[in-house]
């Protein structure tokens, strides 16, 4: 500045500081802690209830299940430091409480004892988490992948159609003793193409066609991808036999086209093509057509002197927990049969937990979908942002259609209930995205500016 010939120099103003990241690492130990401590009282609770003493392998239980979280963690620390800390905790207290559900329901089938292969899948699930944290330095790396993972996805989906069936669906592949369900691993892989194509082609989706009423539909130009989309859909549930996996599919794309273009169009026409497709094979297909009437009349077999079916004996699981329930090894859902580890294992938590602990296994999974949510409205980038939110996605429609299916909301549809269901597949996968989520979480918050942290 000059004033009479005299220069006065003048500083600049201080940068305002920015506030470090908080990494919350320790908040995610103490949590993780607590999740494996409630995991082994639950476990410890199922032996003093039937035996009035406490199992012998619960010191094991609660070692193994607290050194695989404790290596999820340093996994964490390591290489996402600034991840989301409630992810791994929820996953860690689902997966326990999974493996005390299965062990309980062991206790009335010797014979076929689950939980100690549910325990290596767990194991194994965990490593795969480990090593996606590890070696996956950056999720944008999965965009060079793209054409990679919808081949997969497809063959994988189609495999089991070689196979026999299982229980009425071509889902599983069995070959010597050993079981697996592809389909598992293949949603994952499409949720990584539908967010890298839709995020290459977000624009060109969002053209919008004619109004009706308060809808914008899309033209006609650009139904293409959803319309491909439905028909793989519908031949997965025609040649499959499996309403579960096509309605996950469908709903999953449906869910990131909404995201990718803001179109409310998108939704009607994915509803209107999802309700086309769903009566069509309902009434053409024997085994899809069989779980609607089951659906619609679950008490037809008791009337018809038969004994109660599997949906009914859910209902009444569902009406004998009440508020508070029976307690852990204290219920009758094992009368269920063979379906109660997998498709029925909420059964069993709402009649021993009743509805207070039902709500509590609900709200974990709300807010684990909640999460992922956040961590892609965090991103900056859009195919982080849609990978982000498909995998969440995934999560929700699946507790949706079991949840919807044992309560009798919805036609059953024979999937596992993330973590808690018996089922080798499903916990890896579900692992992997975890895992996923928190690699996404940890780049959105590394990229944050420091105003307003979350």
């Amino acid at each position: 500045m000059s004033k009479a010939g005299i220069t006065v120099a003048t500083a600049d103003p201080p940068a305002p500081a920015v506030r470090p990241l908080p990494r919350r690492r320790g908040v995610e130990l103490a949590l993780i802690v607590l999740a494996v401590l409630l995991s082994v009282y639950g476990y410890c609770a199922v032996g003093l209830a039937r035996y009035g003493a406490l199992p012998p392998g619960a010191a094991g239980y609660g070692a193994g299940l607290g050194v695989l979280a404790l290596l999820a963690h340093l996994a964490v620390r390591l290489r996402a430091p600034y991840a989301d800390p409630l992810l791994l905790p929820i996953g860690v207290l689902l997966n326990g409480l999974g493996l005390v559900l299965i062990y309980r329901l062991d206790l009335e089938t010797p014979g076929d004892r689950a939980a100690p292969a549910q325990l290596v899948w767990s194991t194994l699930g965990v490593a795969l988490f480990i090593l996606v944290v590890l070696l996956l330095r950056d999720h944008r790396v999965l965009q060079r992948y793209t054409y990679v993972c919808v081949v997969t996805a497809l063959v994988l989906l189609t495999l089991p159609i070689l196979f026999p069936a299982v229980n009425g669906a071509r889902i599983w592949i069995r070959i010597a003793g050993f079981s697996i369900q592809p389909g598992e691993f293949a949603k994952v892989l499409l949720a990584v193409f539908f967010a890298a194509y839709l995020a290459a082609n977000r624009n060109a989706l969002a053209y919008t066609g004619r109004r009706v009423w308060k809808l914008q539909l899309p033209t006609g130009r650009v139904l293409g991808p959803i319309v491909a989309v439905w028909l793989v859909s519908v031949g997965v549930l025609i040649l499959e036999r499996d309403l579960g996996t096509s309605l996950l599919f469908f709903g999953l794309f449906v869910v990131l086209l909404y995201v990718a273009t803001g179109r409310t169009g998108w939704i009607a026409v994915g509803l209107l093509l999802a309700a086309l497709g769903a009566v069509a094979v309902g009434r053409l297909e024997p085994h899809v057509h069989s779980r609607i009437e089951t659906w619609l009349h679950p008490f037809a077999s008791i009337e018809a002197g038969e004994g109660a079916n599997q949906l009914a004996q859910s209902l009444f699981a569902f009406a004998e927990g009440g508020m508070l329930g029976t307690g852990l090894g204290l219920g009758h859902s094992f009368l269920i049969g063979f379906a109660v580890k997998s498709d029925f294992i909420l059964a069993t938590a709402g009649e021993e937990l009743g509805l207070a602990g039902l709500c509590a296994v609900f709200l974990l999974y709300a807010l684990l979908v909640e999460r992922g949510f956040r961590a892609g409205l965090d991103q900056r980038e859009p195919f982080g942002r849609l990978l982000a939110v498909g995998l969440a996605s995934l999560v929700a429609l699946q507790v949706f259609v079991i949840a919807g299916g044992v309560t009798g909301l919805i036609p059953l549809t024979g999937m596992a209930m993330p973590f808690l269901a018996q089922g080798g597949s499903s916990v890896v996968t579900n692992w992997a995205i975890v895992a996923l989520l928190v690699r996404v979480s940890d780049s959105a918050r590394r990229s944050h500016d420091g105003r307003g942290v979350r």
